[in-house]
């Protein structure tokens, strides 16, 4: 005979502190009352969540139907041999293979790394990097098997030697030397902020120090110039840098420093014959292009000078000439510059070579140089993708100019590509700026009448969202539903001066820009006012928290992914990871008026009791970016509060980090749950019994 199932009730008044009404007891760990309330949280968005399986289920497996499961990434030539990824069907992970570029027909591929046997014993498996060394002898790879981001060494001959772990609890950066016995790695320090390098004989096991920062607000990374002349130690703040450069042959010299640190000025270097390419923004906003010579790499000379409507974002340096990436200002939209300079040009003379740039196959789209690690290549590998145009790589000819299409993402199904389209907006900001958003959704519905639209954003650190493609969206849009993304300042979208206007004082205008893509969605006719649905991860959900607190009925729903919530008492506390290094993001609240600013707009700071849509929250356990207890607190007072026109709901990953779960059938498990409550809050999909309504269950 079947039963009532009653839904989990809401553990919040349960574990309630009267002494603690913030709920800041849940940042203690190792109480095991703090687990507790998360499972019972778990429990609960577990209850409401039973209805929607079905949906859920369906979300899923039209995921795993559209896409090609078993994948084989795309070959890379080194000197000796070609290198590729295979990931079999109903794995997690990849292996990794190799096979020697004039092999006879009867010697096959090697293994060399099968991530997907490493996982086994583990619920959690992240990859930090990978090296060959430069005689394709030895292989050298760090690994997470926790979420926490401490990765462990690992080395083994190639091509079937024993792994060995070397060291533990490193940040996740290798670089092999060019003698091919020596390993540049990164340690933290008490706070998990990569603060030195460390140079790491394999065959003698000797260690030693090369470099450490002392500024808390500095972070080291080490790199290698594609000419392989020159090993890069690069520390840098959110707005200064520095870079130390060591022979890449030998490895035992003191790095030395291209030209001491001043506050505000970055710089990046690479290198190719007898001249060192600086990118730098000293008196260019936008940023500019300096050589120096390698005998004095602190006397910089102009090559291609600063530009008002383009940032000039990267270099890479080729035995041929130099390929820069720039992004038009006007346009929010990247592309690929090839300069050449041929034996004799006078360099000093190349900024008025205009070189030439590199066909979009569509606009607004991402393009990238690929992997391209040899020196002397003049056949480049590019990456491209759009929010209609499914990943694809292409090769490019320098000579001929020609592009020849080397792999692209395999799409089932029955909504394709071609049944896609996207559109761009621009909304107006509260100032009377012009933010751009993008829309996608299926050709045949756009424009007819409102749909309802998830909108997303992130907004911070200068990250650009370029378009990108997505096959879990397609679940959605097959349902009718729009996506939009928000390009709002304190991103990279328009460059370096969309950045600069939405962090520290003018944080603001994130929100406030976020508010308005919204409000053109509405006004435009594409989307349907009381059917609109927020999403923000990390400081993403920083953005929408803020939002909400603004417009509290803007959006009938929003997810709000591993959540930067509790902004003022994170930045209050310099013992936390990451903290210290983000002063010049947000502000050092040890100053009053920035401490003003930040409490002013912390979403966790600014709850009162006001309409709310329905909220998800999600955690990480192992999260050290964003602590599990920010979405948990604001769980806790939100459900308090007890003001939101829906469900406020938090789920929290006991066994992943910030990224959530390594392997890629999980990660798609929670996609799909996700999306369920989207679909669920926006009325597309009506459940088989509304969530928290009491459901059936068969004896």
């Amino acid at each position: 005979m079947p039963r009532a199932q009653t839904p989990e009730p809401s553990p919040v008044s349960h574990f309630r502190r009267d002494d603690d009404p913030a709920w800041h007891w849940l940042e203690s760990r190792d109480d095991p009352q703090v687990k507790a309330f998360l499972r019972a949280a778990n429990r609960q968005s577990d209850g409401f969540f039973a209805p929607l399986k079905p949906l859920e289920d369906a979300l899923y497996d039209g995921h795993l139907a559209r896409r090609e499961l078993a994948v084989t990434g795309l070959p890379t030539t080194l000197s000796h041999y070609r290198y590729w990824s295979e990931t079999a069907a109903d794995a997690d992970y990849p292996r990794w293979w190799r096979q020697a570029c004039h092999a006879d027909a009867d010697v096959g591929p090697e293994l060399i790394l099968d991530l997907q046997a490493r996982a086994a014993d583990h619920a959690f498996l992240e990859l930090g990097d990978m090296a060959l060394s430069p005689d394709e002898g030895w292989l050298a790879w760090t690994e997470d098997v926790s979420g926490n981001e401490f990765f462990d060494l690992y080395l083994k001959q190639l091509p079937d030697g024993e792994p060995r772990r070397l060291r533990r609890r490193l940040g996740p950066e290798l670089l092999w030397a060019e003698d091919n016995r020596t390993l540049l790695f990164t340690r933290y320090d008490a706070t998990q902020r990569p603060a030195s390098v460390w140079r790491l004989c394999v065959e003698s096991d000797r260690c030693a120090k090369l470099f450490e920062e002392p500024d808390v607000e500095f972070w080291v990374g080490v790199g290698k110039t594609r000419s392989r002349q020159w090993l890069v130690i690069e520390t840098a703040s959110k707005d200064t840098a520095e870079c130390h450069l060591i022979p890449a042959a030998e490895p035992e010299r003191a790095p030395r420093c291209v030209r001491p640190r001043e506050s505000g000025i970055e710089y990046g270097i690479d290198h190719r014959g007898d001249t060192f390419y600086v990118l730098h923004n000293r008196d260019a906003a936008h940023f500019r292009l300096d050589t120096a010579p390698v005998s004095a790499p602190d006397q910089w000379q102009p090559l291609v000078g600063h530009r008002e409507d383009v940032t000039l974002e990267g270099v890479d340096a080729f035995a041929w000439g130099l390929m820069l990436t720039e992004r038009d200002h006007h346009e929010a939209q990247v592309y690929l510059r090839a300069i050449e300079l041929t034996p004799g040009t006078d360099t000093s003379a190349a900024a008025d070579v205009p070189g030439y740039r590199l066909p979009l196959p569509e606009a607004p789209c991402s393009l990238a140089l690929g992997d391209t690690p040899d020196f002397h290549a003049r056949r480049l590998r590019l990456r491209e993708e759009s929010f209609t145009l499914p990943v694809r790589w292409v090769e490019h000819d320098l000579d001929s100019g020609e592009q020849r299409l080397l792999k692209r993402q395999t799409l089932h199904g029955d909504l394709q590509p071609a049944q896609l389209t996207c559109r761009r907006l621009w909304a107006k900001g509260h100032d009377g700026e012009r933010i751009p958003v993008s829309v996608v959704a299926r050709a045949d519905l756009l424009g007819q009448t409102p749909m309802p639209t998830l909108l997303y954003g992130y907004g911070a650190y200068g990250e650009v969202l370029d378009p990108w493609f997505s096959v879990a969206r397609l679940e959605l849009l097959a349902r009718g539903v729009a996506f939009a993304v928000a390009h709002v300042r304190g991103g990279g979208d328009r460059g370096e001066p969309w950045y600069l206007a939405g962090k520290l004082e003018h944080k603001e205008n994130s929100f406030r820009d976020f508010l308005a893509a919204r409000h053109a969605l509405v006004d435009s006719g594409l989307a349907a006012p009381e059917r609109i649905a927020a999403y923000g991860a990390s400081a993403g959900g920083l953005l929408v928290g803020a939002s909400l607190n603004l417009e509290p009925t803007a959006f009938c729903a929003a997810v709000l992914d591993v959540p930067f919530v509790d902004v003022l008492r994170t930045m209050e506390n310099p013992d936390l990871p990451l903290t210290t290094a983000e002063y010049t993001e947000w502000g050092n609240p040890e100053e009053p008026a920035a401490r003003r600013r930040i409490r002013n707009y912390s979403p966790l700071d600014n709850l009162t009791p006001q309409p709310y849509p329905s909220v998800l929250l999600q955690g990480s356990w192992h999260d050290s970016r964003v602590p599990y207890w920010e979405p948990a607190k604001l769980y806790a007072r939100m459900t308090e509060l007890d003001s939101a026109r829906g469900p406020v709901l938090l789920r929290t990953d006991m066994a992943a980090g910030h990224g959530g779960a390594s392997g890629r059938f999980k990660a798609w498990r929670d996609n799909a749950r996700q999306d369920a409550f989207l679909l669920w809050a926006l009325g597309v999909a009506e459940p088989q019994v509304s969530p928290g309504e009491p459901q059936q269950e068969a004896e």
